[in-house]
């Protein structure tokens, strides 16, 4: 008998079953009775295994999966045993308005329209979604408020004092703008000490439609000195950083106040901090948005504006904005004697 790659005789080759197979017009089929069948019928608490399942497959950050599966539990809740063909707009309308703000309502929105939008086109059980009806309130953007410039270097020292862990994941967030999810899929293998421009950090996405956010990253002389350390002290893991998303925050917030920074300074404070002093460079909206992963939308355009409009020189009373940026001493003989 042939033996496979894995030196196992074809006759004992183990094959993997699909997780489910269409079974017709509204009908998912389960394997060897383990999944019951997904029809119209089904219960809510059915239809959520079956779209978890499907999250997962089709290869949703877990971040993602999670937290559609943990809306869709409270929707279960709520509501009860109710088949998924009797969940009416009313339902939707009630679990919606529980919710203790705009951020949480739009956030159960986008998960049950999702789970809607599934059971209607991809597992062909329903002809109606009864979240359609509803749109997301508008979230306003919230303020960016960087740290001054003897703030980032105060933080830098202390994060230095703090240990090399500390440090590194400071300087990441403060030198190159990551977000946190970002700082913490970084792995080794994603860091090329030998670059001729080196050391490049690169930003890889698992999910094809987050390509537009992967990036190369230059981190210099310095970042290589931090890296080394970091090695040096914690190893080589399967990842840069083995922490949980909280564990990054209460770090920084650990590291702020040991820097004597009184205000809030947390992963996304930083990214904007990187984010005005890049304005303050010289790079402009386009280059932004490229740098820091944004997408080129309406939303993402505001922001990356607001940036550019923090790194502009202050305003000066009395002039006017052909004036701003020229000295007072020019203006003064612009203007002649009294």
């Amino acid at each position: 008998m042939a033996d496979d790659n894995s030196g196992r005789p074809d006759d004992e080759v183990v094959y993997q079953p699909a997780l489910f197979e269409v079974g017709g017009r509204a009908r998912l089929l389960g394997h060897a009775g383990q999944i019951n069948d997904l029809t119209p019928q089904s219960s809510l608490d059915i239809a959520r295994y079956w779209y978890r399942r499907y999250l997962e497959q089709a290869g949703y950050p877990r971040n993602t999966v999670d937290s559609y599966s943990y809306d869709l539990s409270i929707l279960n809740g709520m509501i009860g045993p109710k088949r998924i063909n009797q969940i009416t707009s009313r339902d939707i309308a009630q679990y919606l308005d529980a919710s203790h703000n705009r951020s949480t309502r739009k956030r159960r929105l986008t998960s049950v329209s999702s789970f809607f939008r599934f059971l209607i086109t991809q597992a062909q059980v329903l002809d109606r979604d009864p979240a359609q009806s509803f749109h997301p309130d508008r979230i306003p953007l919230k303020t960016p408020k960087p740290l001054f410039a003897g703030e980032q270097e105060r933080l830098l020292d202390a994060a230095e004092r703090e240990g090399p862990r500390a440090h590194a994941i400071i300087w990441l967030l403060l030198n190159l703008g990551l977000t946190r999810s970002e700082l913490l899929r970084l792995r080794h293998p994603d860091i090329d000490l030998d670059d001729p421009d080196g050391p490049v950090i690169y930003i890889f996405y698992d999910h094809p439609r987050y390509a537009g956010k992967e990036r190369k990253l230059g981190g210099g002389q310095e970042f290589a000195t931090l890296y080394q350390r970091l090695i040096e002290a914690h190893g080589t893991g399967e990842r840069v950083f083995e922490m949980l998303p909280q564990s990054v925050n209460r770090l920084i917030e650990r590291v702020a106040a040991a820097a004597e920074i009184d205000k809030t300074v947390s992963p996304q404070s930083l990214r904007d901090t990187f984010a005005v002093n890049q304005a303050r460079n010289g790079l402009d909206e386009q280059q932004l948005l490229e740098l820091m992963g944004l997408a080129n939308d309406a939303r993402n355009r505001t922001s990356v504006q607001r940036y550019i409009k923090l790194a502009r020189p202050a305003l000066q009373p009395g002039k006017t904005p052909a004036d701003r940026g020229r000295t007072s001493g020019e203006i003064e003989q612009e203007a002649g004697p009294d």
